[in-house]
């Protein structure tokens, strides 16, 4: 005899057994309950007649609701079921079992909200949901749909509004059953598929969107919908392409910009489960749907499937971000860009399939940057006005020398035409404002105060001389074309310490050495200029150069006091330094770290001079 209520198991060999923590079956009508009770055991071999069943609900309750029936009487209700009729106190004959179970024999419809959780709480067990009967999800979807009937009164009659606790209530519980039973069950999902459940489900779930009406459990309802949407078409292509022809465009176009955060989720859940290749092509066509959610992204950083929408589906799609990328506002660059590197900065590398499709990527950012590059210079007119179109621009620069740092990607860039020119340009813009007047671009020695706002333009001007140096990387066509521009005593101008540009010095290094990298014309430039005291002595010193003569020729070369060869300073953490181009072959930072490929500041009690 069991101590406590029994859990009827839905798997392949159901029996009773102790219900597990947090598992209750509470709700079902006694009726069913005995019901459950008697399949088990004939299971069992323990054959029940239909009077012994009978007689098992009478004595079970004199309600018909297990939530009102004792221990005692359950237990007593429990025997008679497994003793049957008493002819002469003996069990009744055992029978073999059916050839084959089908689960859970429930006799009677699933009618209420208690029978719906019970089923919710089975569910929750994966032995449970491997058998569970087609007819369950009948039934419950006959209650989905009945309960549909009162939205779409609520809908057409606010004044029905008033009438809808119960019908949300029995909605909600259907979904969560249906959400449970789908997870890790393919068999459920293809069931609950054929009765088209997932038509009745996108249709109720566009309902709730008409409702004009703030109840927390339209909202709890709104949220299992898409929930269950999202496990029925987890890991499963056909549920996908159901779910696929009943909600785009309009469920994701309803729910993408919703002000509940986790109905914004659950919606990218559902827009991420069923995405492909060929889906994107849909998309093309429905741009305001891509652009929902950049757009949700930007407003919920922290929910990670807009995200990987973004990262894992929109980056393969070179031709839907150049069609999307111009109807994105300045914020929404912002938000796509800042995507961009995080893919080109991440642990996986990126593969060969990847390297031809930021190849088309890099041709967009690339022609972009040399459109937009001057509007930086809007800045120097109001010091703290932030302009959208600036830092769109500062952040183009970023990607770029990012992809610069990716040995796949340098090449191409190496060549784009007029990028270097455009550089250059910049770089000497900035520079001669810098020095006119005090604004945004000219150079700071004070230390920020711990907690001061980030300048806007930090680290542009350092980072258009990484970008040269990067692009002159064993480039000699390249390096020519700096010293043709005037490039390098504008390079070599701005080694000042400044603290709107972290790391100036280091950068200017970087690009000194991988513009004389095997060029001798280069080498000249720069002996000659400290020669005509153009060049400062003492700070080639410090960036490790020194000048000798030898007869009437000046050289440039390294001073014996360069510090130990480290890997590049601009290079990728996810590739291994071995296959990274040295650009700093000789030069290691004083007092900084390179992790995940950036200069940054070690704590103080790490900072040495590891040149000693």
């Amino acid at each position: 005899m069991w101590e406590s209520p029994i859990q009827v198991s839905l798997s392949g060999t159901p029996q009773p057994r102790i219900p597990s923590p947090g598992v209750s079956i509470s709700g079902f009508p006694a009726k069913e309950l005995v019901g459950l009770a008697t399949h088990a055991l004939r299971h069992h071999g323990i054959w029940v007649t239909r009077a012994a069943e009978a007689r098992a609900v009478q004595t079970a309750s004199p309600s018909p609701r297990l939530s009102s029936v004792s221990p005692t009487s359950l237990r007593s209700a429990l025997r008679l079921v497994r003793l049957g009729p008493r002819a002469s106190g003996k069990m009744a004959a055992p029978r073999m079992p059916p050839s084959r179970l089908s689960g859970i024999m429930v006799p009677a419809p699933i009618q209420d909200l208690e029978a719906l959780r019970a089923l919710t709480a089975l569910f929750k067990e994966q032995r449970n949901r491997e058998t569970a009967p087609r007819t369950i999800f009948q039934r419950v979807l006959d209650i989905l749909k009945k309960s549909t009937h009162a939205v779409e009164l609520a809908c057409r009659d606010p004044s029905q509004v008033e009438h809808l606790a119960s019908s949300l209530q029995l909605i909600t519980e259907c979904f969560r059953c249906l959400r449970n039973a789908c997870i890790e069950c393919s068999v459920n999902q293809n069931s609950i598929r054929n009765l088209d459940t997932i038509g009745v489900a996108v249709d109720l779930v566009l309902l709730f969107r008409e409702l004009r009406v703030e109840q927390d459990s339209l909202l709890t309802a709104f949220r299992c919908g898409l929930q269950f949407l999202g496990n029925v078409a987890s890991r499963n292509e056909d549920s996908q392409s159901i779910v696929w022809v009943h909600a785009f465009p309009e469920l994701f176009m309803s729910c993408l910009n919703h002000p509940d955060k986790k109905i914004v989720a659950y919606c990218s859940m559902i827009l991420f489960t069923s995405l492909n290749a060929e889906r994107m092509k849909d998309l093309e066509e429905n741009l305001n749907i891509a652009i929902n959610v950049i757009e949700a992204h930007q407003k919920h950083p922290a929910s990670e499937w807009p995200f990987l929408i973004i990262s894992d589906h929109f980056l393969k799609s070179p031709e839907l971000v150049e069609a999307m990328y111009g109807k994105l506002s300045n914020q929404e660059r912002i938000t796509l860009l800042d995507i961009v590197i995080a893919k080109l900065v991440g642990e996986e590398q990126l593969t060969k399939d990847d390297i031809s499709i930021f190849v088309r990527h890099a041709e967009l950012i690339a022609n972009s940057f040399m459109d937009q590059c001057r509007n930086v210079l809007k800045l120097t007119s109001e010091p703290h006005t932030e302009d959208k179109e600036a830092l769109v621009t500062i952040r183009l620069l970023d990607v770029l020398c990012e992809m610069t740092s990716n040995t796949e990607l340098l090449g191409y860039l190496q060549v784009f035409p007029g990028l270097m020119e455009r550089v250059i340009d910049v770089l000497r813009v900035i520079h001669e404002v810098g020095k006119e007047s005090t604004n945004i671009f000219s150079p700071s020695d004070s230390l920020k105060a711990e907690g001061d706002i980030e300048h806007m333009t930090e680290g542009f001007k350092s980072h258009l001389i990484r970008l040269i140096g990067n692009l002159c990387y064993k480039n000699k066509e390249n390096q020519d074309k700096v010293n043709e521009l005037d490039g390098i005593p504008l390079i070599l101008d701005s080694s000042n310490i400044d603290d709107n540009n972290p790391f100036m010095m280091q950068w200017v290094v970087y690009a000194v050495r991988n513009l004389t990298e095997d060029n001798s014309q280069n080498q000249d430039v720069i002996a000659k200029m400290e020669e005509q005291g153009l060049a400062d002595a003492s700070l080639l010193k410090k960036m490790g150069f020194e000048i000798e003569k030898s007869g009437d020729k000046l050289i440039l070369k390294s001073n014996n006091d360069i510090p130990q060869p480290v890997s590049t300073l601009c290079k990728l953490s996810s590739v291994p330094p071995r296959k990274l181009p040295l650009h700093l072959c000789d030069l290691e930072v004083r007092g900084l770290s390179r992790e995940h490929g950036r200069l940054e500041k070690l704590p103080s009690d790490e900072v040495t001079d590891r040149a000693e």
